[in-house]
């Protein structure tokens, strides 16, 4: 199972957000966003950690307000992670969390007003180097593309956006990235791939407004699965009516099993079913609760008989076949020992905690070697 994926990304142009690159060659970034009231600095200081923790690399956060905005700047002060304001309209707002210190403004420049205030806005974002997303929502479309339209469709979702690159182009400024979102699947795949033939700059992908956990995880999923496998996106938020840290574990699942990115453990397990020789899901349940702190990259299997488990469990780093009277494990696609189902999942804990351990000294030894060749 240790591959690289064969899918060919879309050439792009690469912006910083902070620290992490997006776009070029750059990984492809994981988000999410904060709900919780901004002016509430204690709960969304919080809220950012716990969804850094989950592993997402850079959170949005909305500042609807001037208050919003200074309480931006307290949050900003607490936290390490690269921030995003989300800001609708009012130029003050942007120009405001620049100097406090956000690292990327979502902010459509056709909805700022006069020119003055978006070069005010633009001017700003070059002297400070902070890249702007144009976000292009299904729901929100400008008047007059709707009336042409009458609906909202792919190539009214395109051309809202490109409305909004002219600006930024117009005003020689390229430090950007782009989003069309819809919470319909195929306006939002469609408009994606027609966009990602007429700019070079990066796009963030997302199904906005997707639904609960259950539904939009799979909306989410279905849409972006189709972007990514066409090579298309530069990072992304699954948009959950969830907690944030379910958005950021849906998007390293999605992108893990693309291979496009690996942290943390990659479970192979079997739906189960009569043939089981050890409860299979309450198994995966406790090893998934367990094992959330690890986040060196690891396959590890779980199938419930010997019709299939053989052959995963030599796939992965650590496997689990179900046998009788006892269960095999093999490692490294040997077989290793075998364990009781009384104390199988203690026991698994510990041989992949070992694994996981010893591989992350390699993979440091790996890294170390190739500073030392640079």
């Amino acid at each position: 199972m240790h591959f690289e994926s064969p899918i060919k990304r879309r050439k792009s142009r690469q912006i910083m957000i902070g620290d992490v690159a997006v776009g070029g060659d750059a990984p492809i970034s994981v988000q999410s966003m904060t709900n919780t009231e901004t002016c509430d600095v204690a709960a969304t200081v919080d809220q950012i950690i716990r969804i850094q923790n989950a592993g997402a690399d850079i959170v949005r956060v909305s500042v609807p307000s001037m208050d919003a905005a200074e309480a931006f700047g307290e949050i900003r002060k607490q936290v390490n992670i690269p921030l995003v304001a989300d800001i609708h309209f009012d130029y003050r707002i942007a120009l405001r969390v620049a100097d406090l210190g956000v690292d990327c403004l979502r902010i459509n420049p056709g909805n700022i007003g006069r020119e003055k205030r978006i070069r005010a806005v633009v001017d700003k974002a070059r002297d400070l180097n902070i890249p702007i997303r144009i976000g292009v929502n299904a729901g929100s479309l400008e008047k007059d593309i709707q009336k042409k339209y009458g609906e909202p469709t792919p190539d009214a979702l395109v051309e809202s956006a490109l409305r909004h690159v002219d600006i930024l182009d117009s005003l020689n400024f390229q430090n950007f990235k782009v989003s069309v979102k819809a919470s319909d699947v195929f306006m939002a795949v469609g408009a994606y791939r027609k966009l990602a033939t007429q700019i070079e700059q990066p796009l963030h992908l997302g199904i906005t407004e997707a639904g609960g956990l259950r539904a939009g995880t799979v909306k989410s999923a279905v849409g972006l699965g189709a972007l990514l496998m066409d090579g298309i996106g530069d990072t992304l938020r699954i948009s959950l009516a969830a907690d944030p840290v379910e958005e950021v574990k849906v998007g390293w699942d999605l992108l893990k099993s693309l291979k496009l990115r690996s942290k943390g453990i990659n479970f192979i397990a079997c739906p189960s079913c009569s043939r089981q020789n050890f409860d299979v899901i309450k198994t995966m349940n406790e090893l998934e609760t367990r094992l959330e702190d690890i986040t060196t990259p690891l396959d590890v299997a779980v199938i419930g008989c010997v019709v299939n488990g053989p052959g995963e469990a030599k796939e992965a780093d650590i496997g689990l076949a179900g046998g009788t009277p006892n269960n095999l494990v093999y490692v490294d696609g040997k077989a290793n020992s075998k364990i009781k189902e009384e104390t199988l999942v203690d026991d698994l804990d510990k041989m992949i905690r070992a694994k996981a351990e010893k591989k992350a000294a390699e993979l440091a030894e790996q890294e170390k070697n190739l500073i030392a060749k640079t």
